[in-house]
């Protein structure tokens, strides 16, 4: 089982490398990738989605797309370990090379095998390639696309060089002097809490940005009892809606999950379980600035419905419907959106945002229950700063962001109907 602390800490320097070699890569006009941000840093700029200078800004995306690189990588040890990918194959119908990075016992030595195998049939390729490989096959599974985008995970854009991918490799195969792995994910249980420790903790650069902060479950469980369970016994289970539009790593969509798994067995004891696990999904929606935040949600959110439905793996597993988009809640909320755009074009977006794909999810007056933990810090950024100030109403002087948030849990709970009541916030 995952000692968390150990691999946050470890991690931690993982990191550091991986900021500085992207660093350099987004500096060296050579690289793709960096005419990539500097086009998008101006587009940006010119759309007064930020005021940040370029340094500032650049360190931004460099920091998201090195924790993209660590979290990714952890999603594919955790799936290694636990056999969530055993037996996956390719376009071509043949089984690939399980398992890429490590695995406890015997799986540690086919690991590397596996990697020499890639490179004798690749000569040209190197450790970054042998990662993407991995990724890949996550991200080809009907139940993996989401988790590993390849339209907007850094991941296939943002290249670590061949270098810094060898030591990462290297890092995740570390045995202590018994010879066993020090990071071994085995768990039958299938936790996934470790994760969002690493949301929490791992980058001291997002928690500054993003005033990251995990909702403690006690707290997480007294505001379900008070909107959910309300919200259920006035509108009921079909078409119920919950939206919680600073997700973070999922901790409100996660409890909000078990108890619509549990209330649809009851409910409807002779569904079937897939049919009724998306039943449960279909209820829960969420938004959040922070791209490794969502993906972080939409993997414990895949291996909930992996251990409700009774999948044994991600192969076998269907592609479920998943409500959780990555984006500025703020600024895409509907009815707002349109003030932001020039003349007839499409408003901005980052490469990382996907939330224009979800057009109805921040719709006014849409939701039965809205629950969230938003940030309580002030806007550095003055152009957004303003934007904010602009959509917002409630913003005034020195406003927090928890503000503004306000206003719009309030714009996306249903309105009291002759037909019904208000939703609850």
């Amino acid at each position: 089982m995952i000692n968390s602390t150990a691999l946050l800490a470890d991690l931690k320097a993982q990191l550091k490398a991986l900021t500085a070699d992207l660093r350099a890569q987004a500096e060296d006009p050579g690289q793709r990738w960096s005419r990539e941000l500097r086009a998008q840093f101006a587009e940006a700029t010119a759309a007064e989605r930020t005021g940040l200078s370029w340094p500032e800004w650049r360190d931004g995306e460099v920091d998201q797309a090195a924790v993209a690189w660590l979290v990714t990588c952890a999603f594919v040890r955790f799936c290694e370990d636990n056999h969530l990918l055993d037996g996956a194959r390719d376009g071509s119908g043949r089984l690939v090379a399980v398992p890429w990075l490590a695995g406890p016992g015997e799986r540690l030595a086919r690991a590397a095998e596996n990697e020499e195998a890639f490179y004798r049939s690749r000569p040209t390729a190197n450790s970054r390639d042998w990662l993407q490989q991995a990724f890949g096959v996550l991200a080809d599974l009907p139940a993996g696309r989401l988790l590993v985008d390849r339209q907007h995970n850094p991941v296939w854009s943002a290249l670590i060089s061949a270098e810094a991918a060898q030591r990462l490799v290297e890092f995740w195969r570390r045995t202590d002097a018994a010879g066993a792995l020090v990071h071994d994910f085995t768990d039958p249980d299938l936790g996934t809490r470790f994760l969002g420790d690493l949301y929490q903790e791992l980058s001291e650069f997002a928690q500054k940005k993003y005033a990251l902060l995990q909702t403690p479950v006690f707290v997480e469980e007294l505001i379900l009892d008070l909107t959910l369970t309300p919200a259920i016994e006035e509108f009921g289970l079909e078409g119920l809606k919950l939206i919680d539009p600073t997700c973070g790593s999922g901790h409100f969509l996660l409890g909000a999950f078990a108890r619509l798994d549990e209330l649809w067995r009851v409910h409807a004891p002779g569904l079937e379980d897939r049919a009724r696990v998306q039943r449960a999904l279909d209820s829960i929606h969420g938004v959040d600035l922070n791209p490794f935040a969502v993906a972080i949600a939409r993997f414990r959110l895949t291996v909930a419905a992996l251990q409700a439905s009774g999948e044994p793996s991600l192969v076998t597993a269907p592609a479920y419907d998943y409500h959780l988009a990555i984006g500025d809640s703020l600024l895409a909320a509907q009815g707002r959106q349109a003030e932001f755009s020039f003349d007839d074009a499409e408003p901005f977006a980052y490469t990382a945002e996907d939330v224009a794909e979800y057009r109805d999810i921040l719709a006014e007056g849409r939701y039965h229950v809205v629950v969230g933990n938003p940030p309580y810090i002030t806007v550095k950024d003055k152009a957004l700063n303003q934007q904010y100030r602009a959509a917002y109403s409630t913003c005034h002087r020195q406003y927090a962001l928890s503000v503004p948030f306000m206003e719009l849990f309030f714009r996306l709970a249903q309105r009291a109907l002759p037909s019904g009541g208000a939703g609850f916030v």
